[in-house]
């Protein structure tokens, strides 16, 4: 697909697949450019050919191009499709669970629990759901760190979307991995499956410094080196977990990440909520990634992460939702609105985490999180994932800033459209890749094998 604004012309002699037109359309640089935010182009149409963005422009500047589908969107405003920097996209089998208790006990008495008769089919089930819940409010790729990561690939190749895949590794076993060599075994099947491949791409994802060792974690460094593969694990996501590290280190855990050599413009730190000023700036120096996840530690209560902390060092970053066990949601819309209202909170200062700022950590800082820098932007030669909100909804009346409507207005389900690769996933209340009657009936199935395991 040629860049400049060019439209590609098939075979069948029309100039694209679809013409959108739309109010309001948020278009951005390319990655190339180093610019991360976006502009509004009014009175607007894109065209999208072979999964790809065409020509970006007025609606008149357009309106002859010959398209197989003309989408006539009239008061709506089209934006790239937001990234989930981070999740455990299956966890929705455990949606309201265990509410209300502290990290540490949530995970040893109530999750791992669950989780140690997990099936390859439960995730997949639990997968789909999830991936209906990104389609519907707007999300188009994903990041997602768990087990029988072969069947979260399934279900987000089955519902369209986009997803940087992590096989979890832990320094004991799992129902997926006798070991933690074994799943390094599982991510490098994964890595073979999915090369070349369109929507998914996978990453070498060791759970956390506290749940693994330094023998793992070079294990893991070394794997990826091999395979050219992004490197995900959580860090610093509560002060028990830091004091912990400093005893068993004599560091805290972005040091000691550091030490071990994992910080990298290829590594993105999840959560990272209890960084010093020091390890913030270990992360600056070294281009590494950070994925937040406002809603799930303020749900934990795990703390504030210190985003503004991390924007004035040039550190943008990514938006995630966590699982849907620890938030309860998978609504990027959702977490957009808790990033932009809790920095101001926690710091009394209103001007801290403004409207695009916060748009561009769900957009592009979630993208470059997941080493795919091409992603939350609409340009000429860019992937076609994108949605479109219905501004004639009443809590988007009037429209000043299309920025501040998507950080302290929208709720998602104002979702009127999602594409991802030039595919439409989800248009004016259906959805086009996914049974949704038939996850609702095996959504009870789900709850009655929690409520049967022990």
């Amino acid at each position: 697909m040629p860049k400049g604004g060019n439209v590609v012309t098939d075979t069948a002699g029309y100039d694209c697949d679809v013409l959108i037109s739309a109010d309001f359309v948020l278009a951005s640089a390319p990655p190339e450019a180093g610019v991360s935010g976006h502009h509004v182009i009014e009175d607007a149409a894109l065209a999208v050919s072979a999964g790809r963005v065409g020509t970006v422009g007025r609606r008149g500047e357009l309106a002859n191009l010959r398209a197989k589908r003309r989408l006539e969107l009239g008061r709506s405003l089209v934006l790239p499709g937001l990234v989930n920097a981070h999740t455990h996209i299956a966890m929705t089998f455990l949606r309201g669970w265990a509410d209300d208790l502290p990290l540490a006990e949530w995970l040893t008495q109530h999750i791992f629990v669950k989780e140690r008769q997990l099936t390859a089919e439960i995730v997949e089930l639990g997968a789909l759901i999830g991936c209906a819940e990104l389609i519907r409010t707007g999300c188009t790729a994903f990041a997602d760190m768990y087990l029988f990561e072969d069947a979260v690939a399934a279900a987000a190749d089955r519902a369209g979307l986009r997803c940087l895949l992590g096989e979890a590794i832990f320094a004991f076993a799992t129902p997926a991995s006798v070991s933690a060599e074994q799943a390094m075994d599982r991510v490098r099947g994964l890595a073979e499956r999915f090369t070349g491949h369109s929507r998914l791409r996978v990453a070498v994802m060791p759970h956390s410094v506290y749940t693994t060792d330094d023998a793992i974690l070079r294990s893991c460094l070394r794997l990826a080196d091999e395979l050219g593969l992004p490197l995900h694990l959580h860090v610093a996501e509560t002060a028990r977990e830091a004091e912990d590290c400093r005893r068993a280190h004599g560091k805290g855990p972005v040091a000691y990440c550091r030490d071990l050599g994992l910080l990298r413009p290829t590594t993105t730190l999840i959560h990272c909520v209890v960084p010093d000023e020091e390890e913030l700036d270990m992360i600056a120096a070294s281009g590494a990634h950070v994925a937040h996840n406002p809603r799930s530690n303020m749900k934990l209560a795990s703390g504030v992460a210190p985003v503004p902390a991390m924007l004035r060092r040039g550190i943008l970053p990514g938006l995630g939702t966590d699982g849907a066990a620890s938030n309860n949601a998978l609504n990027m819309f959702a977490e957009m609105n808790a990033c932009a209202l809790l920095h101001k909170g926690h710091s009394r200062d209103p001007t801290l985490c403004p409207a695009a700022t916060v748009l561009d950590m769900a957009t592009t800082g979630s993208a470059a999180a997941l080493c795919w820098p091409e992603l939350g932007r609409i340009f000429p030669g860019g992937p076609a994932d994108l949605v479109a909100l219905d501004l004639r909804s009443p809590n988007l009346l009037p429209l000043y800033s299309p920025f501040s409507h998507l950080a302290y207005a929208a709720s998602g389900f104002e979702v009127r459209l999602s594409m991802a690769d030039g595919r439409i996933l989800y248009e004016d209340g259906a959805f086009t890749t996914l049974d949704i009657p038939q996850l609702c009936d095996e959504a009870e199935k789900l709850k009655q094998w929690v409520l049967k395991t022990v």
